[in-house]
């Protein structure tokens, strides 16, 4: 039997989004000079509030705004690990860096599944001591810089069961060797969530909270 602790990344083992802070931390590291535009990645996230377009929409919008059409590897690499050395200093739940060793001494697997980017998800992840990472892809040219343009889907929603699914199969591992726990914080993640063995509501807003009342799933208070 494979043991798996899945864990959503934003809010339920980090305090606040990373999105924008990454964007700003970038574009202040590599091209300080964007920060200016973020004016207008409030406009652009304005627009995802009018449901002009998606979530995954609005990343490439304001990826192309903060960090420019490409952004070369080294330079990618760099932003990264400072991002991710960032995160561990000040935004990550004592409670969840305490669950995350807690499942890792039970021997499970520790797998991070998010929508945000697995080009700064991945070094968190690594940092934390998560050995593997399902998340949102970015493209790159031929030329190994990253492109402002998603690979494939967002990895939010059903899309993240499936993405999650397909990692399992990559793995070598059917729903039926797995023994699954998630933790997550929102209610986009029901499908994961229902899909579990051990479905956990996490810092839950108040649409998971009830859901996580009616379902019975445990519900989580981490440092509040």
């Amino acid at each position: 039997m494979h043991c798996l602790a899945i864990y959503d990344m934003d809010k339920t083992i980090t305090r606040k989004a990373t999105w924008l802070p990454f964007l700003i931390h970038a574009a202040r590291t590599a091209a300080p000079w964007r920060l200016a535009l973020l004016p207008f990645a409030g406009l652009a996230t304005l627009g995802y509030a009018l449901k002009l377009y998606d979530r995954g929409r609005l990343k490439e919008l304001t990826q192309r705004l903060m960090l420019g059409r490409a952004l070369p590897p080294d330079r990618l690499a760099r932003v990264a690990a400072s991002f991710a050395d960032g995160v561990l200093a000040s935004n990550i739940f004592a409670d969840a860096r305490a669950r995350i060793a807690a499942d890792r001494a039970q021997g499970y697997r520790l797998v991070l599944a998010t929508a945000s980017y697995g080009f700064y998800a991945r070094a968190i992840a690594e940092r934390l001591g998560i050995d593997d990472v399902v998340a949102t892809q970015a493209e790159g040219d031929g030329h190994g810089n990253l492109l402002a343009k998603i690979e494939g889907e967002n990895c939010y929603g059903a899309v993240k069961l499936r993405m999650v699914q397909q990692w399992l199969t990559e793995s070598g591992i059917t729903r039926e060797q797995a023994h699954v726990r998630f933790y997550s914080d929102h209610v986009s993640d029901a499908p994961v969530l229902d899909w579990a063995d051990e479905p956990f509501a996490v810092n839950a807003h108040g649409p998971l909270r009830a859901l996580a009342a009616a379902k019975g799933w445990p519900i989580l208070d981490w440092e509040r």
